[in-house]
């Protein structure tokens, strides 16, 4: 069903988006998510530029996003997104991205705060911002939570540095880089069909990252954390 609201773009999965099994990896689908995601509000007119005048910006809250089949190299493949409601300081965003027989292959459901970068703070949405996204019928879909609940043990893993191809033009590390150092804690990543992600606080150039790890019958749970604990992001695998 093609909403108002929403905004389409079409791709083919490349070479370089895929895996040992020779099909996109779930951080990839994240990456056209976002992308997707960037393009509208580019579309709008509140693009990057836009926001850095303003000093705001949409900030990502969490993911639940699941992956009903990953995509080949060389297939063709429409990503969409459309706002789905607006209250005071957050919004919620449905994604999908279709085969060319326009069977869905992935989809997701985000939490986004809407910041006030001068002040550091969340801030109420911007009317006129709000108006330009609208809002579209949601995904029919099992809405979880947004705060995953966390394991009550877990094991270190090695830790490691936050490196300058994980940082995005927040000078952050970047939303789908936390997944992809979550799912390297993991065996077996192409068997993940269902990812949440909780973004706690911002991790930059510099910072060192303390993975813990809990690995339960139905899920796996990768708390990425700063030297004292503190957590940066939780990623459940499943």
């Amino acid at each position: 069903m093609q909403r108002s609201n929403q905004y389409t773009f079409e791709s083919r999965i490349r070479f370089s988006e895929v895996d040992h099994t020779n099909r996109i990896t779930l951080p990839g689908i994240i990456d056209y998510f976002q992308d997707c995601s960037t393009f509208q509000s580019e579309s709008l007119g509140v693009g990057l530029e836009y926001c850095k005048k303003k000093q705001s910006a949409w900030v990502l809250s969490a993911w639940q996003v699941v992956a009903e089949r990953r995509p080949a190299m060389g297939e063709k493949v429409r990503i969409s997104t459309w706002a789905t409601g607006f209250d005071g300081l957050y919004g919620t965003r449905n994604f999908c991205m279709e085969d060319e027989e326009g069977q869905m292959a992935a989809y997701a459901n985000s939490v986004w705060v809407f910041m006030d970068m001068k002040k550091g703070r969340p801030a109420r949405a911007d009317a006129h911002e709000v108006g330009l996204y609208g809002t579209g019928e949601p995904l029919l879909m099992d809405y979880e939570p947004r705060k995953i609940k966390l394991p009550k043990e877990t094991r270190p893993c090695k830790e490691y540095p936050v490196r300058k191809y994980h940082i995005d033009t927040n000078e952050h590390v970047n939303n789908s880089q936390y997944v992809q150092m979550a799912m390297e804690e993991i065996c077996g990543g192409e068997a993940v069909k269902r990812l949440r992600a909780e973004y706690k606080k911002s991790a930059v150039y510099g910072d060192m990252i303390y993975p813990r790890a809990a690995f339960e019958e139905d899920r796996t749970v990768i708390e990425l954390c700063d030297e004292a604990g503190g957590i940066y992001a939780v990623v459940e695998l499943k």
